[in-house]
């Protein structure tokens, strides 16, 4: 058979095998199967890619490997499944499971099971990590990174890319084919045409797509305790990064160096691992997505209020109230230090008064001591006594205030750095709402019979728990208290709760633009601390925090673009 003329055949790439040499499996066909097989060699040099996810994109299980945080997207509405098993969950039963010293990452999570990948058996995903990792919220862009990144090596044959000058020489087969000239401007199909504030998006040249060409990209994944200290995970990420360099440098096949993608929370745990003594070489660049650079102040407001005003299903999960949601946060180091830090700046928290005057705007210098630390508060971070919720395993003041102190030090070493080659994308648009600021505002209550004084709005500020009522929901009292009425109306349920006070006082809903959850200030911190770190940052209209990744196709082509502008950056020396 001349195979020079098959036009119709199929394809596969060899790969290297556990003992570094190039191999292939391929099926047993009938006898009348008369198409060719090729059998392709890969480029001789591999730059792993790993995807770093955001907070609870991490599959956990407790200490004997039952799952106890698991998004399995295979069979049902992931999210849906697990507000249906954390709805029921008191605050002290969320203490007691989600707790870093009693869980631990889970791997053997749920991976795709599609067509596009089916070079790759679920073993090979599970050995790369990506059953780590929420199906739900990552499995098709792992699919669709794997997809671009490794389907076609000519980068001819990338149509997300174009031209205008080419020309056609005879190859060795004496057929005609394209030639792709170094120096040339690329256009790029679906990359906006600014990036921030005007800010030129630098083209895709000629010499990126050949220098990418070069090498295979295999798609990896890193699952974190995300109950755990940031730093901790850092640790583990340059452990990984180690393993997966070493695996992918076997036979004749080269590898020094990994990409980094990250989701939210993630992108803090990559930027602390690129600062640890040798990984900044050792990573060739990082691509963050919705980074909560600076931290996020809804943070402190689910603590004290929980999420269910913002997202009742997501409040299933995440915690209705203040009370279950502090009864996790204040145990986990990680979800502490997606505070604000000192780099976000002052006075973010506020209180009104009933006119919408200002009487009350914190913090001054460091959050830290002047909010998180306050002991004695109605407007601190936590209240003394839900960190001993019923049912739960109570950790004390002390521990927690040790974790603040420790989100303290985290925000402080990570301040203003960031891998020398990274690229930003974050939300800003103006449909999107999201909370820069968390302000308390003072309404006038049902005011209780009796001659009892009624305290100042100026007086309110500087009350104490003990003198505040609250269930944990968006509603706190002052003065009063709850009456329990009934009524003679056939229509309606004989009693009813009723509260009387001097004031109520409501924490006011989203006050800024961003994702969701990170604030544009937080989100666009990068290029403000990083400097000539940064080399493209990217505000994105519109963009949801959690489905970053999963359901907007111009987040991918940023991180299409950026993978690709730092696969020319690589040493393949």
């Amino acid at each position: 058979m001349d195979y020079n003329s098959v036009t119709k055949y199929r394809f596969q790439e060899l790969r290297p095998g556990g003992d570094g040499r190039l191999t292939t499996e391929w099926q047993l066909t009938d006898t009348k199967l008369l198409d060719a097989v090729k059998l392709g060699l890969p480029p001789m040099h591999a730059i792993p890619i790993i995807f770093v996810p955001g907070i609870m994109g991490s599959n956990l299980s407790d200490m004997d490997n039952k799952p106890v945080w698991l998004l399995n997207a295979s069979i049902m509405d992931a999210p849906a499944v697990l507000a249906w098993n954390w709805m029921p969950k008191s605050a002290g039963k969320r203490q007691k499971i989600l707790h870093p010293s009693r869980t631990k990452v889970y791997r053997e999570g749920a991976v795709p099971k599609d067509n596009s990948v089916s070079e790759l058996r679920s073993a090979d995903l599970i050995h790369r990590g990506w059953g780590e990792v929420s199906e739900s919220s990552y499995g098709k862009f792992l699919i669709w990174l794997h997809v671009k990144m490794n389907t076609h090596r000519d980068p001819l044959a990338w149509k997300d890319f174009s031209q205008a000058g080419t020309e056609e020489r005879l190859d060795s087969n004496n057929r005609w084919r394209e030639i792709l000239h170094p120096g040339v401007d690329m256009m790029m199909k679906g990359l906006p045409d600014s990036a921030e504030s005007g800010q030129r998006v630098e083209k895709i040249k000629s010499d990126d797509l050949i220098s990418r060409s070069k090498s295979t990209y295999p798609i990896y994944a890193f699952g974190y305790n995300w109950l755990g200290a940031n730093e901790d995970s850092a640790i583990l990420l340059k452990n990984r990064i180690s393993s997966i360099i070493s695996e992918n440098n076997r036979g004749p096949i080269k590898c020094s160096q990994v990409m980094l993608i990250t989701h939210s929370m993630g992108g803090l745990v990559a930027r602390a691992c690129s600062q640890l003594p040798g990984m900044s070489k050792k990573i060739v660049g990082v691509v963050h997505g919705v980074m909560p650079s600076t931290g996020a102040a809804v943070a402190y407001r689910r603590c004290k209020v929980g999420m269910w005003d913002e997202d009742p299903i997501a409040g299933m999960v995440i915690g209705s109230n203040g009370k279950e949601v502090t009864a996790v946060f204040s145990q986990s180091p990680g979800a502490l230090q997606l505070l604000p830090s000192e780099e976000y700046g002052a006075n973010w928290l506020k209180i009104m008064d009933e006119s919408g005057k200002t009487i009350s705007s914190l913090p001054k210098i460091d959050p830290y001591d002047e909010i998180y630390l306050q002991r004695n508060r109605w407007w601190s971070l936590v209240t003394e006594d839900w960190l001993s919720p019923i049912g739960g395993t109570s950790i004390k003041w002390e521990e927690f205030q040790r974790n603040i102190l420790c989100a303290k030090e985290f925000h402080r070493e990570l301040a203003g750095k960031f891998h020398h080659n990274t690229f930003v994308f974050y939300g800003g648009g103006s449909e999107i709402k999201s909370f820069e600021k968390v302000i308390w505002r003072l309404f006038k209550g049902q005011v209780p019979e009796g001659g009892e004084k009624i305290p100042s709005a100026d007086e309110v500020r500087n009350l104490t728990f003990k003198d505040i009522r609250t269930d944990g929901s968006n509603n706190l009292y002052v003065g009063g208290r709850s009456l329990l009425c009934t009524t003679t109306r056939s229509d309606a349920s004989n009693a009813y709760a009723r509260e009387t006070s001097f004031w109520e006082i409501r924490c006011l809903k989203w006050n800024s633009v961003g994702d969701g959850t990170v604030p544009k200030v937080s989100g666009r911190a990068p290029r403000v601390a990083g400097g000539g770190s940064i080399h493209q940052q990217f505000e994105l209209p519109n963009i949801k925090h959690e489905a970053a990744f999963r359901d907007y196709d111009v987040a991918k082509t940023i991180t299409y673009y950026a993978v690709t502008k730092l696969a020319a950056l690589a040493d393949r020396a």
